[in-house]
C-alpha cells in the first residue's frame, strides 16, 4: 500500500473570496520568492453540519471557491513577480485544511479581516485557532499603506537580554526583505517609587538592550536596528506609532501586555492595529 505523501514545502496562503485574502497572497509573494517556495493558496469548501450536501448547493459553493482564487491568481500575475502558484480547493472547515499544511509550511498568511464567500460566514476565528495550533509562523496581513514615502517600521519585542530570539530572527529576516529599519522594544516597569527616576531606569533598560543587540548590528550590517526601551505597557508604544509600523513580530508567547495579540481574543486585539502582524512558530513541547 502507497503510503500518502507530506505536503511540500510551501508559503501557504487562505482564501476566502475576501479583499483581505487577496492582500495577504500578494503580502506572502515576496515571502515565497525570498524563499525560493512555492506559494500555495488554499481555499476551503465547508461541509455542512448534519445533512449531507445538496449536489447543486455543493457545485455552487466550489465554483465560488474557484472564482476566489482565480481573483487572487490574477491578482498575483499582475505582480509580475517570478513565483510559482500553486492551488488547493479542498472540502473541509478553513481552519482545519490550514493547519493540515502547518507541518510543512514555511509560514501561513490569512487577511486581518474576512467573510468566506462559499457560507457567507466571517472568519475571524480562524486566527485565534491558528495561532494555537499551527506549526509554522502565521502571518496576519493588511494591506501595505503606499503612500509612504519610507518603508514603516518592522518592531518587535525582547527582554533586554534578547533571550527570546525566534521572533528577533524573524524579524531581522523581514526587515532585510523589505528593506525596512527595525525595532526592538524592551518593556520594563516603574515601581511606585520609581516615578522620579523613570529617566534612569529608562536609560537603564535600553543600555541592556543596546549591548544585546551589538552582535546582531555585527551579523546584519544591512539592516538598521533600533533599541527602544518601553515603560509599561509596549501596546500603548504601538498604538502612538500606527502610522509608522508595516509589521510587528513577535513570539508565540510574548509577555503578558502583548499576549492579547495571540491569545483567545486575538482576532479583537489584531484589528486594532494598523499594520500586519507576524506571530513566530511554535517552541517544540507546548
Amino acid at each position: 500500500m502507497r503510503e500518502t505523501q507530506p505536503p511540500s514545502p510551501a508559503v501557504v496562503v487562505g482564501i476566502d473570496g475576501s479583499r483581505g485574502a487577496v492582500d495577504a497572497a500578494l503580502w506572502a509573494v515576496d515571502e515565497a520568492v525570498e524563499r525560493d517556495l512555492p506559494l500555495r493558496l488554499v481555499c476551503a469548501v465547508e461541509p455542512p453540519a448534519g445533512a449531507p450536501a445538496d449536489p447543486r448547493s455543493l457545485a455552487h459553493a466550489f465554483a465560488t471557491a474557484e472564482a476566489a482564487v482565480r481573483h487572487a491568481v490574477m491578482a498575483i500575475e499582475s505582480a509580475d513577480r517570478p513565483v510559482k502558484i500553486e492551488v488547493e480547493i479542498i472540502r473541509d472547515r478553513p481552519v482545519a485544511a490550514l493547519l493540515a499544511t502547518s507541518h510543512a509550511a514555511a509560514m501561513i498568511c490569512v487577511g486581518a479581516l474576512g467573510v468566506n464567500r462559499a457560507t457567507g460566514k466571517r472568519v475571524g476565528s480562524t486566527v485565534s485557532t491558528l495561532l494555537a495550533r499551527a506549526h509554522c509562523p502565521i502571518a496576519i496581513v493588511r494591506p501595505v499603506d503606499r503612500s509612504r514615502s519610507k518603508p514603516g517600521w518592522v518592531v518587535t519585542e525582547c527582554s533586554p537580554s534578547c533571550d527570546g530570539t525566534t521572533a528577533l530572527r524573524h524579524a531581522i529576516d523581514e526587515a532585510r526583505l523589505r528593506k525596512a529599519p527595525l525595532r526592538v522594544l524592551a518593556s520594563w516597569r516603574p515601581g511606585f517609587h520609581d516615578m522620579a527616576g523613570s529617566a534612569d531606569g529608562n536609560r537603564q533598560a535600553k543600555a541592556a538592550l543596546e549591548r544585546s543587540l551589538n552582535r546582531y548590528r555585527l551579523l546584519y550590517p544591512d539592516v538598521e536596528i533600533h533599541a527602544v526601551a518601553v515603560p509599561g505597557n509596549p501596546m500603548n508604544y504601538l498604538a502612538r506609532h500606527a502610522d509608522e509600523i508595516q509589521l510587528v513580530v513577535l513570539d508565540h508567547r510574548p509577555n503578558d501586555e502583548l499576549c492579547e495579540l495571540t491569545g483567545p481574543g486575538a482576532s479583537a486585539a489584531l484589528n486594532n492595529l494598523n499594520c500586519s502582524v507576524l506571530i513566530s512558530e511554535r517552541h517544540s513541547g507546548l
